[in-house]
């Protein structure tokens, strides 16, 4: 099947009900005859056998038409596939999917090599290390930075500027060879602009973190990350110093 063939989807693949849960219950309570446990189970293996091709390169060509297919649904600015391809975050998620295999095989230099030339295109830096799962998207893309040992689960989305980083040399240095120094970002997450996440923390899966937020810590499934909006002042209305002080610190995001 061609990439340029299928049309824009009607909604946002992450945000279907999986097959059996919500959309079978609603049938079921709206008098809807299931249908037969075999018929059910048939369609269930097909569709898990084309969802997950047997070879690694089927697979590859599979995470590539999802993301191209993920734009499309999640960028309103995008009217269908042949523009999507134009998409800069696009070509920086196919160069990485690349660039990781090659990096697993032990082609680590030209691994490098293509992450490089995907950063000087798009502006967004993926270590041929991390683990992206399927369909990511990043929106704009410009000054994302996702470091080498980072986990990036399924359906996420992540804005311009975040950052999956570790603490800092002084503090990885002393780490056992292998331990993870970046982050774990589970399914369905959404980072907003700006967003840090710094460390071999765990993001929970559905999780939100708010454009500007700074995440040292675990983030429990469903959890909200927020930092501080900024503050209105009246005209004619005098500064109270210490409020302000303290929303400047905690607006900054990272220091």
């Amino acid at each position: 099947m061609s990439l340029l063939s299928a049309t824009k989807p009607e909604s946002n693949p992450a945000l279907r009900p999986a097959p059996g849960t919500a959309s079978a219950s609603s049938s079921a309570s709206a008098g809807e005859p299931e249908a037969p446990t075999a018929t059910r189970a048939s369609a269930g293996e097909s569709e898990a056998s084309t969802a997950t091709p047997a070879s690694p390169t089927l697979r590859l060509l599979a995470a590539l038409r999802e993301d191209l297919s993920v734009v499309v649904a999640r960028d309103p600015s995008v009217r269908g596939r042949k523009e999507a391809i134009l998409h800069p975050a696009l070509t920086a998620l196919w160069a990485h999917r690349v660039a990781h295999r090659m990096h697993g095989r032990g082609l680590r230099i030209p691994a490098r090599l293509l992450a490089r030339w995907a950063r000087r295109v798009t502006a967004v830096e993926i270590h041929p290390g991390a683990v992206l799962g399927r369909r990511v998207f990043i929106d704009h893309g410009a000054g994302v930075v996702i470091g080498e040992t980072a986990v990036v689960g399924d359906d996420v989305t992540l804005y311009h500027q975040v950052t999956l980083g570790a603490v800092g040399w002084w503090s990885d240095n002393k780490r056992p060879e292998g331990d993870r120094r970046h982050p774990v970002v589970g399914a369905g997450v959404i980072l907003g602009a700006n967003a840090t996440v710094l460390g071999p923390v765990t993001v929970g899966d559905r999780a939100v973190i708010g454009a500007q937020a700074l995440v040292n810590k675990d983030v429990p499934g469903g959890a909200r990350v927020l930092a501080p909006t900024a503050v209105i002042k009246e005209p004619g209305r005098r500064p109270e110093l210490l409020e302000d002080v303290f929303t400047v610190i905690a607006s900054a995001g990272s220091w």
